[in-house]
């Protein structure tokens, strides 16, 4: 989410727009997919959200975070009064800066931690930090350990998800530091961990180890890296069922793009913003650089992609396997599947996040203070 600056843009009409020859071709669908709608979860009482998720504790809860430094739940459809966590007086909240990623551990139920990324109100430094919740379920102990700060050259592209993966390891997601076109060309850089996707151990180690697998564990760049070449993953997931890692890169001023992740793989900033030469603008040496799976550009008021989830859930059977991700200031939501993209719905939200409960079922963040579930329209 680069938070640009949003436009009140209500666009109008459904199609579909190719990933090939710049992305903006509308064609006809031949199997539309179903007619969705927002369903509102709660309509006041939050401020500026940017994510929701469960702990997958069975409890049915969700938690929302609040980018001043606030974790909220929501229960049986109502808003607890009482935070979950407050860290506002650690966090500095402006534009992207804030509170801005959250992940329970596989093994909440059992050992009750779970990691924040937010931005520390002293420096600007992002911190990956492990917290605990106290003996009061609905309330979190305000102790951290700190995993890993990261300085910040720059306000603003923070990245800010962390997940957990399939494969127990923590998944972290860094963008390039800031201003505009990378100027330090941090994601190209393997010896810094900007512009970069992390993946650490917080099972072992202190206070984390590197997974043995990780690309440059061995050298060659920094052990945490995972991937590189990114500019602002704006929201990561991981395909419940298959495992794949699908990332959302903001671009800078024409392209937005979609990647699934490979160990290793450079996904190009700043040699390319989604498919495209960005530096040098021509003949940009495109070897050994993994292009998106999908890309759109910034007509019709689109600015700044939202990442979301592979739909797995059981309300919206015509939707399993399809990935469902957004814009941020066009308030569309956008599906992914057989490498073409369609305008689903355009909400006229500000698309901070999306959110996937313990079953598998959607959520979408408006960043003006709502949470709404996705459901289908039955005519």
């Amino acid at each position: 989410m680069t938070l640009r600056r949003w436009l009140p843009v209500l666009l109008l009409g459904v199609g579909w727009f190719c990933t090939s020859g710049g992305g903006q071709n509308f064609v006809q669908a031949e199997q539309p997919l179903p007619s969705i709608a927002l369903e509102p979860i709660v309509s006041d009482g939050l401020d500026h959200p940017v994510y929701v998720t469960h702990a997958g504790d069975g409890s049915g809860r969700l938690f929302v975070v609040e980018q001043a430094g606030r974790i909220r739940i929501v229960t049986q459809g109502r808003l607890l009064a009482t935070p979950f966590l407050d860290i506002t007086d650690r966090v500095r909240h402006a534009g992207e800066q804030g509170l801005l990623g959250l992940a329970f551990h596989p093994a909440y139920k059992q050992n009750g931690r779970f990691v924040v990324n937010y931005v520390r109100r002293s420096d600007g430094s992002t911190v990956i930090a492990e917290l605990q919740v106290s003996p009061d379920p609905d309330r979190s102990q305000t102790t951290e350990k700190q995993l890993l700060v990261v300085s910040q050259p720059y306000p603003n592209h923070k990245g800010g998800m962390v997940e957990f993966g399939p494969d127990g390891f923590l998944y972290i997601a860094l963008g390039d530091g800031g201003s505009g076109g990378d100027p330090g060309n941090r994601g190209q850089n393997r010896n810094e961990l900007l512009g970069k996707l992390l993946r650490i151990d917080v099972d072992h180690g202190t206070p984390y180890a590197v997974p043995k697998d990780n690309p440059f564990a061995s050298g060659g760049g920094r052990s945490e890296i995972f991937a590189y070449g990114l500019r602002n993953p704006w929201r990561f997931s991981f395909d419940r069922q298959t495992g794949e890692l699908w990332v959302a890169d903001v671009g800078q001023n024409e392209w937005e793009e979609i990647d699934i992740v490979q160990r290793g793989g450079n996904y190009g900033w700043r040699i390319l913003e989604g498919s495209h030469c960005f530096l040098p603008r021509d003949g940009c040496a495109r070897d050994g650089l993994i292009p998106p799976v999908a890309e759109y550009g910034h007509d019709k008021g689109r600015c700044s992609i939202t990442g979301g989830y592979v739909y797995r859930g059981s309300r919206l059977p015509a939707l399993r396997g399809v990935y469902l991700y957004g814009d941020f200031c066009s308030g569309e939501i956008f599906a992914f599947a057989d490498g073409t993209q369609q305008t689903l719905l355009t909400t006229g939200v500000r698309i901070a996040s999306f959110g996937q409960d313990q079953a598998g079922e959607l959520y979408v963040v408006g960043h003006g203070g709502t949470i709404h579930r996705i459901v289908e329209v039955r005519h």
